[in-house]
């Protein structure tokens, strides 16, 4: 089957759900048995075998089940772990790899909170952690010391939106004997397949595309046969569970992924290029745009684009930026993307880069292209740039 026909049947099992269409929402925490045999076999099938199991709340009902497998089906991978937030997933898929004197390798252009974790969690635990240049393809591999056991990608980077190669990183990981984790959250399972292109473990933040709505939080880690099994583990040591009415509403959401992801991508790109024209403008951080540095490797890799893009500006300040940002009416600021709606908020990523200083002109905006017609987003958007002028 093709994504969009995956994206609305992967998951749904007609004698799970009783008929219904949509897997109803479970809620449990004690499950009870007719027997000390039967306590023991739904325990070995769900912890052994990873069967889709009910035997306790925490490790899954029909309502997760139809989830997991449908982003499984989309990632192309063997399993997925639900996480309650995109960082926990981020988080949860490098506890999987390392233990106490190992060391990981990080983009530079990693999610802050990622970077967060590694620089503190992480650290206490004796996790060494470095920072690589996001456009080193197999040059990772000079990198990689004796006790590398991961390299973390995201592709496109978070607030700079490098694109990186998967496929090069990948191999010289795997000759080293060393993991590849993939935040894809910007591209979604829609548009890429980071375990394809021969990463072990997929991650995204459902709390955007995924849910799509701005109303839930979660996150999903999708892996290989091996790497996946790590996660298993990790999740369960650590006491993971995902609320049932959340993985209910990522599954409602993601049943409009593909039309939703078209209307972003149109919009976006709409905007990026009228972006580009704009005399304010210096760059527009979009890797569709042919003008961008990664755009060969994602249209290699990528069979589309979201709805999150940046912004620099030939000359700028912070003063005149929230003259921009606080005028608008149909970006309001906020954290987070993916939604219905668009939004705003700054961009100024150089503060935490080591390996590759960004050295662009800040700070930028970082812009999530919504649903709404384009011609109203221009309008808001011209009204917000001449406000940015007379600021500066």
């Amino acid at each position: 089957m093709k994504k969009a026909t995956k994206i609305i049947r992967a998951g749904l099992d007609k004698k799970r759900n009783a008929g219904a269409v949509n897997t109803p929402v479970v809620r449990a925490s004690t499950v009870v048995f007719e027997s000390v045999a039967a306590m023991r076999d739904a325990t070995d099938r769900a912890t052994k075998n990873r069967e889709k199991v009910l035997y306790y709340g925490r490790r899954g009902t029909p309502t997760h089940w139809t989830l997991q497998e449908a982003l499984t089906a989309l990632a192309g991978g063997a399993d997925t772990v639900l996480a309650p937030s995109g960082l926990g997933a981020c988080t949860l898929a490098i506890l999987a790899c390392v233990k106490a004197g190992d060391h990981i390798l990080v983009t530079d252009s990693v999610y802050e909170p990622t970077r967060n974790f590694c620089a503190g969690f992480l650290k206490r635990f004796g996790v060494e952690t470095s920072y690589y240049d996001p456009l080193l393809a197999e040059g990772v591999a000079a990198l990689l010391q004796s006790n590398t056991t991961l390299v973390f990608c995201e592709s496109p980077g978070s607030l700079t939106f490098e694109i990186q190669d998967i496929p090069a990183i990948a191999a010289a990981a795997h000759r080293h004997g060393a993991k590849v984790a993939v935040d894809n959250t910007w591209a979604s399972p829609l548009f890429c397949n980071p375990l394809a292109l021969g990463a072990d473990l997929s991650i995204e933040a459902g709390t955007k595309y995924i849910v799509g709505h701005s109303d839930a939080v979660i996150g999903a880690v999708t892996g290989t046969a091996d790497a996946i099994e790590g996660v298993h583990r990790a999740s369960a040591a650590l006491g993971i569970a995902v609320s049932p009415d959340d993985a209910y509403l990522a599954t409602r959401g993601l049943r409009t992924l593909a039309v939703r992801l078209a209307r972003h991508q149109d919009n976006a790109l709409r905007i990026a290029l009228w972006l580009q024209q704009r005399p304010e403008v210096k760059r527009v951080l979009y890797p569709a745009l042919p003008s961008d540095p990664g755009h060969g490797i994602w249209k290699r890799d990528f069979s589309g684009a979201s709805g999150l893009l940046g912004v620099v500006f030939k000359q700028t300040s912070a003063a005149a930026v929230a003259a921009l940002i606080d005028g608008m009416e149909l970006f309001p600021l906020g954290y987070s993307w993916g939604g219905f709606e668009s939004l705003i908020a700054p961009l100024a990523p150089g503060g935490a880069r080591s390996a590759r200083p960004w050295a662009e002109p800040a700070p930028g905006i970082r812009l999530h292209i919504g649903l709404e017609d384009t011609e109203d987003l221009m309008a808001d958007l011209d009204q917000g740039l001449a406000r940015f002028r007379k600021a500066l």
